[in-house]
């Protein structure tokens, strides 16, 4: 879809409009929204660490949509991060996916860009910070050190990290790795289907926990779903 002024706010619509399919998917998207029901219940606030090998695309683009949904559906107490069993980089391919999208990604002016190789990203909804982004690995300083759930964004990662110490809820929800595209022709697309999937199933997932709840929308023109 061509992302105007308003794109963001016409993203998150298009993408809410289309459903997830019945099947250990949706399971599993389930199971995540019920862990960060009772996370918010018991605690009032549920961390989530997205992580996939490399920590460059996919376990960004989870930490960052979940941190919009949470804006969006005024979902407050959800803080979430991302790592991976290896450190490389915010590709920027998956940075670019998302200022199609509407967001804004930029490196932050107090900090400098920790290295050419690995910078450091602030990504913004509507003029607001929702998350700050650097490939880690798991351990690092800057991540949860327990009570977290993490979200295994690829096979690699969670055959890697069958236990991850600290996490109270470990979740395999593997997405496909658009870097199979880089250089080709269906690169531009790779990048934008693998950001909408994971927006639409992260929107899902707060939505379905708002829905029992009643929190508010926090974005312009966002409401809660009915």
């Amino acid at each position: 879809m061509t992302v105007n002024d308003d794109g963001l706010s016409q993203y998150i619509a298009h993408v809410l409009g289309e459903r997830v399919e019945p099947g250990s998917r949706a399971d599993a998207l389930d199971r995540l929204a019920e862990a960060l029901r009772e996370r918010l219940a018991q605690c009032g606030h549920a961390d989530v660490v997205f992580v996939c090998t490399h920590n460059s695309r996919r376990s960004h683009l989870g930490q960052v949509w979940m941190a919009v949904a949470a804006k969006h559906f005024g979902c407050a107490g959800v803080t979430t991060f991302s790592a991976g069993t290896e450190v490389t980089a915010f590709a920027p391919n998956a940075v670019d996916a998302l200022r199609r999208a509407g967001l804004e990604v930029l490196a932050p002016r107090e900090v400098p860009l920790r290295s050419i190789s690995n910078p450091l990203y602030d990504v913004f909804a509507h003029g607001e910070r929702v998350a700050r982004c650097h490939s880690k690995k798991l351990g690092d300083s800057s991540l949860p050190r327990d009570g977290f759930i993490a979200v295994m964004m690829c096979a690699d990662a969670a055959e890697a990290c069958p236990l991850v110490h600290g996490a109270s809820l470990r979740i395999a929800l593997p997405y496909e790795d658009p870097k199979g595209a880089d250089g080709t022709d269906r690169e531009t697309r790779a990048y934008d289907e693998a950001c909408e999937t994971i927006a639409r199933e992260m929107l899902r997932v707060v939505s379905d926990v708002v829905d029992c709840g009643n929190s508010r929308a926090a974005f312009p023109g966002s409401r809660p779903s009915s």
